[in-house]
């Protein structure tokens, strides 16, 4: 049950999606968050019709009907889909020292703002959490007997963290050049060939053209942290652009599934330990740049029937 008003503060990143940003809007009146930060990016001057979208889309937020203190960041040239939403989130945690991070597209079941709530909370002091996630990647079962596990990896379809976590984010990965010549991938992926010469060409990538990205900036700062991620055993956040910029279903499996309520009381681990099997699970459907032809297959056949991801 969220008890008004919620003072764990909301962070939205927007652009020019006002159908989408008025339906996640309806979402948090329903919390009525003691402060909302808006972040938004500029319209490109090479779209036409963009300005007036964004206008349409900042408007939205200039009439929250309930006691809400509203801090808008609001770019005033376009700063791309990679800068915007990481220098958006530097200007939140200049102001507080946890938030909920909602994207446009996110469409959270009620129960997401309660669960990260309680988990901030939780591992407010606890340095070896970096972030908490809505979205899962398996559902719940007789053999797991809690409400959530843990993981390496981090997911940006409605999460929460903390300025403590973000105070390490680096958007350029400085440390990138120096580090991957070591055995830091080795370490951190348990000696799996096949995902360290994945996650090598990933951050490699990223470090030399990171202009249109920055969360695999932030999994890259996590895991320079020893950090883990909170993964819910049901989904609680719906991711539903379709019409994303790198978002799509036959890239995203997980795009497009609906949104559930966890139940309460939490059940807490016994053990910080993350889920092996949930990481493999993630590892080949999410960042497998090279999967064997039968891969691909499975794959391909998992997106065509939408089947439901394994239970850990």
């Amino acid at each position: 049950m969220i008890e008004h008003p919620f003072n764990v503060p909301i962070a939205v990143i927007i652009f020019k999606r006002p159908d989408k940003t008025k339906q996640l809007l309806e979402i948090i009146r329903q919390v009525q968050p003691s402060q909302l930060f808006v972040i938004a990016d500029a319209p490109r001057h090479d779209q036409p019709g963009e300005l007036e979208l964004c206008k349409a889309t900042q408007m939205i937020f200039d009439n929250i009907d309930w006691d809400c203190q509203v801090y808008r960041n609001y770019a005033q040239e376009n700063l791309g889909c990679g800068f915007r939403p990481a220098s958006g989130i530097s200007w939140v945690f200049d102001h507080v020292e946890e938030a909920i991070i909602l994207e446009d597209d996110c469409m959270p079941d009620l129960s997401f703002f309660q669960f990260c709530q309680e988990l901030l909370e939780k591992y407010r002091d606890d340095q070896r959490i970096m972030h908490i996630t809505g979205n899962s990647y398996c559902v719940m079962d007789e053999q797991q007997p809690y409400s959530y596990i843990f993981s390496r990896y981090i997911s940006s379809w409605g999460w929460a963290t903390w300025r403590r976590a973000w105070q390490y984010y680096d958007f350029d990965m400085k440390k990138w050049d120096e580090i991957r010549k070591t055995n830091f991938l080795w370490d951190i992926l348990n000696g799996d060939r096949h995902a360290i010469k994945n996650w090598q060409t990933i951050l490699d990538t990223v470090y030399e053209k990171h202009d249109d990205c920055w969360d695999y900036q932030w999994m890259f700062t996590c895991w320079l942290q020893g950090g883990l991620s909170i993964i819910p055993t049901v989904n609680l956040v719906s991711n539903i652009g379709d019409d994303g910029t790198h978002t799509t279903i036959d890239n995203q499996p997980y795009l497009l599934r609906p949104a559930q309520a966890i139940e309460f009381p939490l059940k807490h681990p016994i053990a910080m330990v993350r889920n092996t099997k949930i990481d493999r699970q993630i590892q080949n459907d999410l960042y497998d740049w090279y999967p064997p032809l039968w891969q691909k297959v499975q794959q391909r056949l998992k997106r065509i029937f939408k089947k439901v991801p394994q239970t850990i």
